[in-house]
């Protein structure tokens, strides 16, 4: 597929979470980093969207321990947090 309407589609699945919380923090997290990912980026993210929204927030918030699968580079840039923009959240 090509590389354009995979970004669109999971632009799409991150911030299209079902709550506005997961939207601000799964979105946000694409819409930061998503030009500087490669295949493998990718890839990692695209299956990241296949788990629950209570999952992926608990990793990224540290209250839930990050599966072996998941852990690495990409989990510790997730976890940083400094990508949701708080003004637009409206605090």
């Amino acid at each position: 597929m090509d590389r354009d309407i995979r970004l669109k589609r999971l632009r799409f699945r991150a911030s299209h979470r079902g709550t506005k919380e997961a939207d601000f923090m799964i979105g946000g997290f694409f819409d930061h980093c998503h030009a500087e990912w490669g295949e493998p980026e990718l890839v990692w993210f695209e299956a990241l969207m296949n788990e629950e929204d209570v999952d992926i927030m608990g990793w990224a918030l540290g209250t839930i321990a990050v599966p072996e699968r998941w852990q690495g580079p990409m989990m510790e840039r997730f976890r940083q947090l400094d990508y949701i923009d708080v003004e637009k959240m409206g605090g």
